[in-house]
């Protein structure tokens, strides 16, 4: 379990393709620390860490994670956001998510804010749903919904997280990892189920 609270950025340095399966090698300042068999959420996908070496580590997305994500269009140089799972001792300062990604969406508005910038990003039809004040986790950054449409919804984001996060790095068309708050999904499914 993550909190959405990111812990650096990693640069994808290598990346290798064998069948079906993709192999991301990531260098950053955790790179170090991590073990083989640990989960990291890299922008919200949870993947396991295969290899490490130096300030590097490898790890494997295969078939259902590509279709599922972003991943298939990271290219070296590329940056992701990085979070080790939550610590049983630690605080929650973000809020509850998994790891698993529930579908993409665009970026189709960023506005400058003079001192902080809204970002606006349009979903699938049916496949999420977001309430202003509520959370929800974009490339693994645990985020409070400012404006909340139909298929879409407005995040600000404060000066710290835009320096880093890869929200840095994020323009219009780009498209983003969105996990949705597994509180509102399962309100979701019981009220479907009740009607």
């Amino acid at each position: 379990m993550f909190t959405g609270i990111v812990e650096c950025m990693g640069e994808i340095k290598a990346i290798q393709t064998e069948q079906n399966n993709i192999h991301f090698t990531i260098e950053s300042s955790i790179g170090s620390e991590l073990k083989i068999d640990q989960s990291v959420a890299h922008n919200g996908v949870c993947l396991t860490v295969v290899e490490t070496a130096d300030n590097t580590h490898v790890v494997t997305a295969i078939h259902e994670t590509l279709n599922k994500t972003d991943l298939k269009s990271w290219a070296i140089g590329k940056h992701v956001n990085l979070e080790r799972c939550m610590k049983a001792d630690g605080r929650f300062d973000g809020h509850i998510v998994q790891g698993h990604v529930d579908c993409t969406a665009t970026c189709i508005q960023k506005l400058d804010e003079v001192g902080s910038w809204r970002f606006t990003f349009k979903y699938p039809d049916g496949m999420g749903t977001t309430v202003e004040k509520g959370s929800i986790t974009v490339n693994g950054t645990s985020l409070t919904v400012v404006g909340s449409m139909d298929n879409e919804f407005s995040v600000a984001i404060i000066p710290y997280t835009y320096e880093h996060t890869v929200f840095g790095f994020l323009n219009l068309g780009d498209t983003v990892n969105l996990e949705f708050d597994i509180v509102g999904k399962y309100i979701q499914k019981m009220l479907a189920k009740s009607i």
